[in-house]
């Protein structure tokens, strides 16, 4: 190769610039890049393809209530160590770890607020706090909201995102399922109305008790919602599982759940079902009133 000879191969190494960690999200559907911001400003859920990624509770009270409305209950609610959990990591050492992650005092926020004017008892459980798994504290607090919601006559709202049971409590975690279950029969003797949200996952005992006993059952948007896990039925059932079992869209064509709602349209459309509600008559009639 003479002096003059263009090189076949480039010596010089050209090094990328550094791309700042936290700025975007890929969507796990479409693989559009997404920056944080815009992602954040539209409730986690990506424009163009609609994915929904998880939400903080507080974000989801904030987007859902009208604005300065929103009063927390059962803050003083936080989780016990009944059965001297023995594991690897101290159970009271675990729970101040997912209260520093998610900063939140439980995996439950309840209270009480109102969409266009009507007010509701609410409840809402953040995955980010063990899983959302329901323990004694969560399922308090959970009851409390119905309770609520029984002694004002309004109507009670539940957003679930759970992996199940808190195994650490054991059968305390267990009687959570028919503590909240007959809270709702309660509320249902009265004519109040309960509308139960799913979003991504709600699983094991949760759906199993007050996930799936709402007049309304209302799913976001691809979301996981069983008992027991697909792997765990597929190896005891030995059949093959149906495409898209388990999500929301399969458990609507099923009939378990009543509409699939984006979270971008959940403050509207909770609040025409609850105009609905209270165009009912009888004690619904108060839920537009209840103070």
């Amino acid at each position: 190769m003479s002096l003059f000879s263009k090189p076949k191969y480039s010596t010089v190494v050209v090094k990328k610039k550094d791309i700042p960690k936290g700025l975007w999200t890929k969507c796990p559907i479409s693989g559009e890049i997404v920056f944080n911001k815009e992602l954040e400003d539209n409730l986690m859920v990506v424009p163009k393809s609609g994915y929904h990624f998880p939400i903080g509770a507080r974000e989801r009270i904030k987007a859902l209530f009208d604005e300065g409305s929103f009063k927390e209950s059962a803050a003083d609610v936080r989780s016990a160590d009944p059965l001297k959990f023995v594991d690897s990591v101290p159970y009271p050492e675990r729970i101040k770890r997912y209260e520093k992650d998610s900063g939140l005092p439980e995996a439950v926020i309840s209270g009480t607020g109102e969409i266009h004017g009507v007010r509701i008892a609410v409840a809402v459980m953040d995955f980010r706090f063990c899983g959302g798994a329901m323990g004694a504290a969560a399922g308090e607090k959970i009851t409390r909201a119905i309770e609520t919601a029984l002694s004002k006559k309004i109507p009670c709202v539940i957003f679930s995102a759970s992996g199940g049971a808190r195994m650490q409590e054991g059968i305390f975690s267990l009687m959570q399922m028919a503590k909240t279950s007959a809270a709702l029969g309660r509320l249902a003797e009265a004519r109040l109305p309960f509308i139960s949200v799913l979003t991504h996952p709600t699983m094991g005992g949760v759906t199993a008790s007050f996930a799936t006993l709402g007049d309304v059952i209302i799913a976001e948007p691809g979301a996981l919602v069983g008992f027991a896990g697909a792997r765990v039925i597929k190896d005891t059932t030995k059949q093959t599982l149906p495409p898209g079992f388990q999500t929301a869209e399969f458990l609507l064509e099923h009939g378990l759940i009543d509409q699939i709602v984006s979270r971008l349209e959940m403050r509207d459309r909770l609040g025409a079902l609850l105009k609905v509600f209270h165009r009912r008559g009888g004690a619904k009639d108060q839920v537009a009133n209840g103070k």
